[in-house]
């Protein structure tokens, strides 16, 4: 039977909340080694996160920049972070970080892949979507900083009411129709509409909770909200 190729889309909130966080990325090292043990393989799509906020905030103090340039700045986070998680993997990892998720991957007999931030127009949310088609992968995993898809924003609103299912319809009416960089959304509208057209399931979990994310992996009750 062939290794399960599980695609996570890893925050950068989660690399980088404020500063880099080494307690979770030790965790979360142990956790992709117990995994791969376990028959797993991983594509791991980096985001920007706070380092890609932080950047962007600032230059927007100090010139005009377009959407474009504010993407183009994002990605080389994304890029950042996902060198740092490749080296956090080395002995598991491909040796390329990659790109262009829909160029053809060839040789990939590693058990991990990581992946950065292509061009402007989307967030790493739809690079993942793009190498789960590549590679077939039935779990595309956001792991955000949140524990469900709310109805609105909970870190503002006490009364935000979680989403344990969604259909993509309803997610897509929840969130705004058009990217702009730097969105802090769940999951990115034109990955979503890709995931949909494609019939993905998406679920969108804290990736805080490594015991939780395994439930999810072993197929066992977990919280957060899956979209499909």
């Amino acid at each position: 039977m062939a290794e399960e190729i599980i695609v996570l889309s890893l925050g950068g909130s989660l690399i980088v909340p404020n500063k880099i966080d080494e307690k979770y990325l030790a965790n979360f090292r142990n956790f992709i080694e117990e995994e791969i043990a376990n028959g797993k393989r991983f594509i791991i799509v980096c985001g920007g996160g706070k380092t890609c906020r932080t950047y962007g905030a600032s230059i927007k103090k100090l010139v005009n920049i377009t959407p474009t340039e504010l993407d183009l700045l994002g990605i080389e986070a994304t890029k950042l972070n996902a060198k740092l998680i490749q080296i956090l993997l080395h002995e598991f990892s491909y040796p390329e970080i990659i790109i262009n998720p829909t160029k053809k991957i060839k040789n990939f007999k590693e058990k991990v892949l990581i992946a950065a931030g292509w061009k402007p127009g989307f967030s790493t949310d739809y690079d993942a979507v793009m190498l789960a088609k590549q590679f077939k992968a039935e779990k595309i995993i956001n792991m955000t900083n949140i524990d469900y898809v709310y109805n609105k924003d909970p870190k503002k609103y006490k009364t935000a009411k979680p989403f344990v299912q969604l259909n993509w319809n309803n997610y897509l009416s929840l969130i705004r129709n058009d990217w702009i960089p730097g969105a802090n959304i769940p999951f990115d509208p034109v990955a979503s509409k890709e995931a949909k057209n494609n019939n993905m399931n998406v679920f969108i979990v804290n990736g805080k909770n490594l015991i939780n994310l395994k439930h999810l992996i072993d197929g066992e009750d977990f919280k957060g909200t899956k979209i499909n």
